[in-house]
């Protein structure tokens, strides 16, 4: 949720926000080992021919803005949705004194991908020389309309690599909450190469954080993740990636098993790991939904449903 509040006066005096993104390229490396796979970090092992890769640049992410633009003694509000897919929004008045907004607020309604998109135009009433104005956009990715259908994921790290399944479906520690719920924690060293589980488009792609732990109050919010569009409107979570761990950037088209991130320990989190889900929006609410996903053993155990 994003709040933006102003004053507006025969000459209106607005400020906003506006989110910037890091500037930083860093390089990991691939190479190849004894054994003939292909591996990805940051620090290859001595003596071995490794091939840097270009991390691309993180971009500014997050949920829609708000935008005001001044034109005289009217205002216009303007949502951004710098998310490379639809993002449902919903625009309210805190305050809205001595003024009118055409058209009437709450407004609802879902953004296309990477577009700006104006919302209402706001201006005095008849014979008002000043007033008092705030509004909060609220938004949250995904179509509400979207139809998941039921699609068995890949394993999303090599399934010869050093990988157990840690929590399930509904496990204690982090996924009792309708966005988790349903997700998954594969237990990986850092520096573990990510597969894409399914075709998709990176709608976000967040990698700027480099630190985790236990504290949940602290680390919620900062861990770093790619977020992936499917054709049928649902999206792929994977999160703890390493700091500059996103290895494709929004906007791109993916492919089943192509390498898109490295693992990590970051946001809220108790060790290493990948943790993995299936997002819908439900109303500007997320929810995770029970998916199935195959290993090398036919179907992993997720938990109840």
């Amino acid at each position: 949720m994003k709040a933006a509040g102003c004053q507006l006066a025969l000459c209106i005096a607005l400020s906003c926000l506006l989110a910037s993104g890091l500037q930083a390229r860093i390089k990991a490396y691939r190479w190849t080992d004894a054994q003939g796979k292909t591996q990805y970090g940051d620090q290859p092992p001595a003596g071995v021919k490794a091939t840097p890769i270009k991390v691309p640049e993180p971009e500014p992410q997050g949920p829609a803005e708000l935008l005001i633009e001044r034109k005289g003694s009217t205002m216009s509000l303007v949502a951004n949705n710098p998310m490379h897919g639809p993002v449902e929004i919903l625009l309210r008045a805190i305050e809205l004194d001595n003024a009118i907004s055409t058209p009437v607020l709450p407004l609802r309604r879902v953004l296309a991908g990477n577009r700006r998109s104006p919302l209402a135009q706001v201006s005095l009433l008849e014979g008002q020389q000043s007033a008092r104005i705030g509004f909060v956009l609220e938004s949250v990715p995904g179509d509400p309309l979207a139809e998941p259908r039921d699609v068995a994921y890949s394993l999303p790290v090599d399934s010869s690599s050093h990988w157990q399944l840690g929590q399930g479906f509904h496990g204690g520690f982090s996924h009792a909450d309708a966005a988790n719920r349903y997700a998954i924690d594969l237990i990986v060293p850092e520096g573990t190469p990510v597969l894409a589980a399914r075709d998709g488009i990176v709608m976000q792609a967040e990698a700027g954080f480099d630190r985790g732990g236990a504290d949940k109050d602290r680390y919620y919010e900062r861990a770093n993740l790619l977020r992936i569009l499917h054709d049928d409107g649902s999206m792929a979570i994977y999160a703890h990636l390493r700091e500059n761990g996103a290895l494709v950037r929004a906007g791109e088209s993916v492919g089943l098993g192509q390498v898109i991130g490295i693992s990590g320990n970051t946001g809220f989190t108790s060790g290493p790991h990948l943790h993995f889900c299936v997002q819908v929006n439900r109303g500007l609410r997320l929810e995770s939904i029970p998916f199935r996903m195959v290993g090398p053993n036919g179907y992993l155990p997720m938990g109840s449903r």
